[in-house]
């Protein structure tokens, strides 16, 4: 089914402006490259891009802001983070709206996406008074052995457009608290975003007391982002995106001796058990493979289910694709709304075609939909496709709502299938039996970087740490530990005895 009528480009583009004039962000328009929504698929209006001076002078405003900001205390640096966090309770509706006139994610994900981004500040102000390090047992005596956690430096973000403010405040929020300065390079598809989050960590900063310069965005095209990854002066480049972009980033940043924390593919799948909650995995598969259109890191594309339960698993997901409202994002009737590009729309039709020569069968899905009404946007139903085994496309991680349904006989066929892919980003399992379910998550089990238990593969916390193995590039954002890649680690001995005492027994003069 398709849901109400577009809003027009105009109607975009004014409610946009509105958005961006509430937060009080300026847009300096230009011919660089152009604002553009997913929604019409049109453009909004021009922007300027960064030049090479702008980088240059971006990252070196930032680490000057370093050098001060560093030795501020990290209690005092929460402040600055707790303040951005009130602002996005102010402006989390204005905020939305940007997300989903540039991202296209309907209402209810794209406020779910800013409320990750209240939670992150929530989560770093805690942080700021816990970044512990610890005492370590000395073989000296009169000694004492230490581990001590400083902050790094001028951190990079590279985000991505699917999450095109949430992924950057887990990098931000995080790295702040750490004592770091950050330089942002968005997604040339969402630079409206972006600029309503610098303006409003400005205006925290500039609240707060916190140095101006510690958070500096740049906007334009990847030529912006590789003069970014190959500054000396930006210690750790975070950056989300596709396995190929990471390719290219880590060994460029490593070529320097830098650090790179890389979230890139994920081909992620679910196994279902004989003893799963049907009525649970259904509704868990449906978000996880067609919820943002399927352009998520952490979708569903592949679906492992015993072979006994696979035809009524496959008729009860054909019978909910049938229904699923796609169409206008800002219709609260929605669930799925447009691909980013036309340009992802080839794509995943390219992917169909091969799946079909391969044997696959289409059950659901794959029509265009709202092509006459906006011939430039990508509206597509999510597809359902019934495979006899893992071929080669199966294994590539196409940014696309189409879900692949496979059958097993035993778990250990399901685990080696589920693992028989180049990424390892997230995972699930759907099963009643607690041997199963400990099997899955232990060391012979899903060999991911999130594994889960009855409930999907994407829609993960910020409390745990995000990130995967693999092709996913085995960076850690977010939760957990994952501060300490902000961070450097130093060893501290201090000799309190008023005697020399070598370790390992060595005598010397």
């Amino acid at each position: 089914m398709t849901s109400t009528a577009l809003p027009t480009t105009d109607e975009l583009r004014t409610r946009a402006r509105a958005c961006l004039r509430t937060i009080g962000a300026q847009v300096t328009e230009g011919d660089d490259f152009p604002a553009r929504t997913p929604v019409t698929g049109e453009h909004l209006f021009g922007l300027r891009a960064a030049t090479a001076t702008d980088v240059e002078g971006a990252v070196a405003a930032a680490r000057a802001a370093f050098l001060t900001w560093r030795t501020t205390p990290a209690p005092r640096r929460g402040d600055l983070v707790r303040r951005l966090g009130e602002l996005l309770r102010e402006h989390k509706s204005d905020l939305a709206d940007l997300v989903t006139v540039e991202a296209g994610k309907i209402r209810s994900e794209a406020l779910g996406e800013v409320q990750e981004m209240i939670d992150i500040c929530d989560f770093a102000v805690g942080l700021s008074r816990q970044l512990y390090g610890r005492t370590i047992a000395s073989e000296r005596p009169g000694h004492r052995l230490a581990e001590t956690w400083h902050p790094l430096g001028v951190v990079g973000v590279v985000s991505a457009f699917n999450f095109p403010v949430a992924v950057w405040s887990w990098n931000t929020a995080v790295a702040l608290v750490c004592g770091d300065t950050v330089v942002w390079k968005p997604s040339e598809l969402t630079p409206l975003t972006a600029l309503a989050c610098h303006r409003l960590l400005a205006r925290a900063a500039e609240e707060s007391g916190a140095p101006r310069d510690v958070h500096r965005l740049l906007l334009g095209d990847r030529t912006v982002g590789e003069r970014l990854v190959d500054d000396p002066r930006v210690a750790l480049v975070s950056a989300t995106g596709s396995t190929r972009m990471g390719r290219e980033v880590g060994p460029r940043v490593a070529a320097r001796f830098g650090r790179s924390l890389l979230e890139l593919g994920g081909n992620n799948a679910a196994i279902v058990a004989p003893s799963a909650d049907l009525d649970l995995a259904v509704q868990s598969i449906v978000f996880a493979a067609a919820g943002t259109a399927g352009q998520r890191c952490t979708t569903l594309r592949r679906l492992i289910v015993h072979r006994d339960i696979a035809d009524t698993l496959a008729d009860r997901l054909t019978t909910v694709y049938g229904r699923l409202p796609v169409g206008n994002p800002f219709d609260a009737a929605t669930l799925v709304g447009p691909l980013i590009t036309t340009g992802a729309l080839d794509r995943m039709r390219h992917a169909l075609s091969r799946v079909q020569v391969d044997g696959g069968k289409l059950l659901a899905g794959g029509n265009r939909r709202l092509a006459e009404a906006a011939p430039a946007a990508a509206y597509t139903e999510p597809v359902l496709v019934r495979v006899a085994e893992q071929t080669d496309v199966v294994r590539e991680e196409t940014f696309a709502p189409i879900l692949y349904i496979l059958g097993y006989d035993t778990l250990d066929e399901a685990i080696a299938l589920h693992n028989d892919v180049p990424q390892g980003l997230s995972s699930s399992i759907f099963t009643r039996d607690q041997r199963e379910a400990e099997l899955f998550l232990s060391a012979a089990g899903s060999d991911c970087g999130i594994a889960n238990v009855n409930i999907g593969t994407s829609g993960a916390e910020i409390g745990g740490a995000f990130g995967g193995e693999k092709d996913t590039g085995g960076g850690r954002e977010s939760g957990s530990d994952a501060w300490k890649a902000y961070m450097r680690s130093a060893t501290n001995t201090v000799n309190y005895s008023g005697e020399l005492t070598l370790a390992q027994g060595v005598s010397f003069l």
